[in-house]
């Protein structure tokens, strides 16, 4: 009995990864961290001419208290603003970056290949949906989702052309080692065997 109801059970196969797709945890962890970069490093430069504000106010305050605590608070408030901005870069870009590759590899599992189009097609409607997401009226929200579906396929296409023809150049120059290797293990498997050929002749 167990052993037929082991044989009843369905078995469960995950679709083979279509060549030439990203993956999608990768390209997300990517996404976060250069996301935190640009969002802290915006912040940081922003916080410059704030600084030289605080500069200013250190020497028109000849009180070394006053001085050390504004120097405080400009320390926190700095280190504040730029945790905050790397926190929200991160995200915003993560999240952009998880959708645009989920949807790529979403539509190349659905079509059964991966070309321009899929690339096109994920980033027209990443950028219109998060258009859609952007603060604002109804007719404004309209406008950023027709313009990010347009802009986003225009910016997507041929960055998309040009990713896969780099993936091809690299899967030729892959393929071309691949055989040169394979090439040279049967020269050397050769040799091997003439060598064996001639210790057997000799030990005859």
């Amino acid at each position: 009995m167990e052993t037929a109801d082991k044989a009843e059970e369905p078995i469960y196969t995950r679709s083979p990864k279509v060549a030439g797709t990203v993956n999608w945890g990768t390209a997300t962890v990517v996404g976060v961290f250069a996301g935190m970069l640009y969002g802290g490093g915006k912040e940081a430069a922003a916080s410059v001419s704030k600084d030289a504000e605080v500069m200013l106010k250190l020497g028109s305050t000849p009180d070394k208290r006053e001085q050390y605590r504004l120097m405080r608070d400009a320390m926190e408030k700095r280190f504040i603003r730029v945790t905050r901005g790397s926190i929200i870069g991160g995200v915003r870009l993560g999240v952009f970056t998880a959708a645009f590759y989920g949807l790529q590899n979403l539509l190349a599992e659905k079509r059964g290949v991966h070309d321009v189009f899929n690339i096109a097609g994920a980033g027209s409607a990443t950028a219109a949906t998060f258009g859609l997401i952007l603060p604002g009226s109804l007719k404004w929200r309209a406008r950023n989702v027709a313009l990010g579906a347009a802009l986003g396929a225009a910016v997507c296409f041929p960055l998309g052309w040009l990713h896969l023809k780099l993936v091809e150049k690299a899967n030729e120059g892959s393929l071309a080692a691949s055989r040169d290797m394979d090439q040279r293990e049967g020269a050397r498997s050769g040799v091997g065997a003439a060598i064996d050929r001639l210790e057997g002749n000799l030990s005859k």
